[in-house]
C-alpha cells in the first residue's frame, strides 16, 4: 500500500509565489533585485493600527473572540460601508474573517454544493478557481479580452447554467474595473436567476477614476468580499471580512467556528483602528497612482503596445507574445539575469497567459524606474526571444 495525496490536494501552485522566493534567494546572495510581482503594498500598516496592536498587547487577553469577530470592529466596518457608499449594513451581517482568503473558502463553502457550477472571468485571480475545484465545484471560465475590459457581462453568463459568479472590481491581474451600472445589472440578474453572486471588493479605495460601487447597492442575495489587506496595506495581518447573505449567515458562522473557531484576536483589535487612517492610505493611492503612469509610458516606451487600462489596483497586465509564448520560461530567465520580478500570466489564465504577464506598482517609484531600465537593457541586448 502506498500512501498519495488526495485529488483535492492537487491544486495546481500559485507561481508568483516561486517567483517571490527566487527574488528572496537572489536578495540574500547580494544580487539587485527589482520586485514588481508582489501584490502587496510596499508601506507598513497605518500608525493608528500600529498603535491600538501596542494597546491590545499591553490591556486585551488576546484569547478567542466571537466567531464572527469582535462587535467594536463589526461595527466599524459597518459605519464603513455608510461612509463611503451610503449603504445601511448591519454589523450581525459583517463576518470578519482570516483575510479574504477565509472569506472566499466560507462563501464557497456556504453557497455551493459539490458540482456546482461557478463562473468567472479570465484572467482572474487563481485562489477563485483552486479553492472552488478543491470543493469540487465546476469552475466555468468565461473568457474576456479589452473589447469588454476583460470583466464579465450579462449576455456572456445568460446561457451557462451557473450556481454562482465570482466578479472583481477592480480585478486581479487586469486592473479593470465594472461602472457601477454594469455591477448592478450583473447583481439584478443573478439575483433574479438565483445565481450566488461572489463580488471580490478588495481593491476598494485603490482607484484612480472615481471609487468603486458595491454589489450591495443593488442585491444582498449574493457575498461582498473585503479585507484590510490591501487599501490598509496589512496583507500580513490577514483580517479581512464578508457581507453575509442573511439565508447563509447561520451557515457561514458554523463552518467558520468549527474551522478556524474565530480570526486572529490582536490583528482584530489593532484594525479597529484602520478607519482612523484614510487620510494616510489616500497618501498610498495618491503614490501608486504616480508610479501607475510612470509604468504605462515606460512599457509604451519599451514596446508594450497591449496593456490593460489598470482603472485600480496596482497591476499592468501585458500582452508579451510580440517576445516569448511561454511566459513562466520567460519571466523566470528575467529574473536570473536581471533582477526584475514579474508574474507570468499563466497564474491568472494556464492558456492565455501563455503571453501575458503582471507587474506591480506597489513599490516605491525609483524601484520602478530602475526595473524598466533594466527590462531596456534586456530587451536592447536581445536576450528575450
Amino acid at each position: 500500500m502506498t500512501f498519495q495525496p488526495s485529488s483535492r490536494g492537487l491544486t495546481p501552485p500559485f507561481h508568483v509565489m516561486s517567483v517571490w522566493a527566487a527574488a528572496t534567494r537572489r536578495a540574500e546572495a547580494g544580487l539587485p533585485v527589482f520586485n514588481l510581482a508582489a501584490g502587496q503594498p510596499s508601506s507598513p500598516a497605518p500608525e493608528p493600527v500600529r498603535s491600538a496592536l501596542h494597546r491590545a498587547l499591553d490591556e486585551e487577553l488576546l484569547g478567542y473572540t466571537e466567531t464572527p469577530g469582535i462587535l467594536p470592529l463589526r461595527q466599524g466596518i459597518a459605519k464603513h460601508y455608510r461612509d463611503w457608499y451610503d449603504l445601511s449594513v448591519d454589523p450581525a451581517e459583517v463576518v470578519v474573517t482570516t483575510g479574504s482568503s477565509g472569506a472566499f473558502l466560507l462563501a464557497f463553502l456556504a453557497a455551493f454544493d459539490v458540482g456546482a457550477r461557478v463562473g468567472m472571468a479570465i484572467p482572474c485571480y487563481p485562489a477563485y478557481r483552486n479553492i472552488l475545484q478543491a470543493l469540487g465545484c465546476e469552475v466555468v471560465e468565461i473568457p474576456t479580452g479589452v473589447e469588454n475590459r476583460f470583466q464579465p457581462t450579462v449576455a456572456a453568463i445568460k446561457d451557462l447554467n451557473l450556481a454562482g459568479l465570482v466578479v472583481a472590481s477592480p480585478a486581479n491581474p487586469s486592473g479593470t474595473m465594472l461602472s457601477a451600472a454594469e455591477l448592478a445589472s450583473l447583481a439584478h440578474y443573478c439575483d433574479s436567476n438565483g445565481i450566488r453572486l461572489i463580488s471580490d471588493e478588495i481593491y476598494h479605495g485603490i482607484t484612480y477614476a472615481g471609487r468603486g460601487s458595491c454589489s450591495w447597492a443593488t442585491a444582498r442575495s449574493g457575498f461582498v468580499i473585503n479585507s484590510f489587506s490591501k487599501y490598509f496595506s496589512m496583507t500580513g495581518w490577514r483580517v479581512g471580512w464578508a457581507l453575509v447573505p442573511a439565508d447563509v449567515i447561520d451557515a457561514v458562522q458554523g463552518l467558520a467556528g468549527n474551522m478556524t473557531i474565530c480570526p486572529p484576536a490582536p490583528a482584530q483589535f489593532a484594525a479597529v483602528a484602520a478607519f482612523d487612517s484614510y487620510a494616510e492610505c489616500d497618501s498610498h493611492v495618491a503614490r501608486y497612482a504616480r508610479n501607475r503612469t510612470v509604468m504605462l509610458e515606460g512599457l509604451a516606451a519599451l514596446g508594450f503596445s497591449k496593456l490593460a487600462p489598470a482603472d485600480g489596483a496596482f497591476y499592468v497586465y501585458a500582452d508579451i507574445s510580440h517576445l516569448t509564448n511561454d511566459s513562466l520560461a520567460w519571466c523566470a530567465e528575467l529574473l536570473a539575469r536581471t533582477g526584475v520580478a514579474v508574474a507570468p500570466g499563466v497564474d491568472f489564465d494556464p492558456v492565455g497567459g501563455r503571453k501575458t504577464m503582471r507587474l506591480s506598482f506597489a513599490g516605491q517609484t525609483e524601484v520602478i524606474e530602475q526595473a524598466l531600465g533594466a527590462l531596456q537593457d534586456y530587451l536592447g541586448a536581445g536576450t528575450a526571444g
